[in-house]
């Protein structure tokens, strides 16, 4: 996992347009998969990018947007209604690096993100 120092210098690089394009590009991936699709409740999707930018802008370096409206990232807990195999897991990270090379995000910064989205990834597998 890249250090702190490393993790927080991506918001400055690629700012709020990099954050909202990135996430943006992952949503649009999801009502149409059949593997995470359907682990969105209808009508979600728009709060779910939310909080995901939010989460994403908070922990590599940009505005506290999350922390303060969300408190601490629990995300364990947050996911624990969600079956999580290793199989969700993968497509996870497949829809999140497409999404990644879509929103253009630079070699570098993708280097720093890459290894948090995977690690996080992994973390979330409960099933």
């Amino acid at each position: 996992m890249p250090d702190e120092a490393a993790m927080s210098s991506v918001y400055p690089v690629i700012g709020e347009a990099g954050f909202v394009r990135l996430v943006a590009a992952f949503y649009r991936q999801v009502p149409t998969d059949e593997l995470l699709g359907p682990m969105y409740p209808p009508g979600e999707l728009a709060a779910a990018e939310k909080r995901l930018r939010d989460f994403l802008v908070y922990r590599f370096g940009g505005p506290q947007r999350y922390i303060e409206e969300r408190g601490h990232p629990r995300l364990r807990m947050r996911h624990a209604p969600f079956a999580i195999s290793l199989v969700a897991r993968d497509r996870w990270v497949e829809l999140m690096d497409r999404a990644i090379m879509e929103a253009r995000i630079p070699p570098p910064v993708v280097a720093i993100m890459q290894p948090f989205l995977a690690e996080t990834a992994t973390f979330m597998v409960n099933s």
